[in-house]
């Protein structure tokens, strides 16, 4: 029965190429072709790959969280993957909070305590909850002990500013970084946890208008300074 399939099936082929033959006078291979019923294309994307020439911390680092990748005033920086992966709360000798390893907060906190011995008042809370919007520009912030500048403010940033940014559709914890040069126009930070591609220093531009100075990124909320 096979076999008689398959003749079959041969002898219909024939038959349609010698008709579209004497239609078509010798037709030629994309006359051919349009007789030729088009299967359906495939939805499926192919995968991507980072793109090149851009090296993220965790080519430098592997994927093992707390491995360190960077460093500003002997105060390290730590690998943490995923934004949202917590490997514990890291408390000093003391007691102190630090916060949640190896979160931004954890390195601000931390940085500000090896540096200074600085202790905020207020240890816990999320990154946006460091910039209370109720404090007059250049008051100091009690909860963490430090001086508040708003973003558009009368003070220029400086090394060593705490940068808050708010809450985004992405990411509605905010995110710190601890600023490490400053000039008229550009600051560079140090940041910790800001997601597995993505290195742990940037630059912002720094613009100065109607007296104030503006770090000029989304959703800075302003800095705050060891008093």
């Amino acid at each position: 029965m096979a076999g008689s399939q398959i003749k079959a099936g041969c002898f219909t082929i024939l038959l349609f190429g010698g008709a579209l033959w004497f239609v078509l006078g010798k037709p030629g291979l994309e006359e051919i072709k349009a007789f030729i019923p088009k299967l359906p294309q495939s939805t499926e994307k192919p995968a991507t790959s980072p793109s090149k020439g851009k090296r993220s911390n965790k080519a430098r680092s592997g994927t093992a969280p707390g491995k360190v990748i960077d460093q500003y005033k002997g105060v390290k920086v730590y690998y943490n993957g995923s934004v949202g992966h917590v490997s514990g709360r890291n408390r000093t000798a003391d007691g102190y909070n630090l916060g949640l390893k190896y979160q931004c907060v954890e390195f601000s906190k931390r940085y500000y305590y090896e540096r200074f011995g600085h202790k905020m008042p207020d240890s816990y809370g999320h990154a946006k909850d460091f910039f209370d919007a109720s404090i007059p520009d250049g008051a100091i912030n009690r909860a963490r002990g430090m001086r508040q500048y708003r973003n558009g403010g009368l003070r220029r940033p400086q090394s060593e500013d705490l940068i808050v940014i708010g809450a985004t559709p992405e990411n509605s914890y905010g995110h710190l970084m601890v600023v490490t040069e400053a000039s008229d126009s550009e600051i560079s930070f140090i940041q910790q946890n800001p997601g597995p591609h993505n290195p742990s220093r940037g630059t912002y531009r720094l613009i100065q208008r109607d007296g104030g100075w503006y770090i000029d990124g989304r959703a800075i909320l302003g800095w705050l300074r060891m008093p």
